[in-house]
């Protein structure tokens, strides 16, 4: 799992990788969804914002991993 870690780290560590992260998020983790959203609506929103939030811990790792 490390090697993963890592790699993400460096997809994501450089400024290129910074921006597609912080849209990401803006696109998923920070967007709400009105009153009359769906379950179905719901369910996508979740789903695409734990993929953003796996994505962001794997990178954290890779970069603690990468320290040492």
């Amino acid at each position: 799992m490390e090697r993963i870690e890592i790699a993400y780290a460096r997809t994501f560590g450089n400024a290129s990788g910074q921006i597609v992260l912080e849209h990401l998020r803006k696109i998923t983790i920070e967007r709400s969804l009105g009153p009359n959203a769906s379950e179905s609506e719901l369910r996508s929103v979740e789903a695409q914002r734990a993929l953003v939030h796996n994505i962001e811990q794997l990178v954290l790792r890779g970069r603690e991993n990468a320290k040492t």
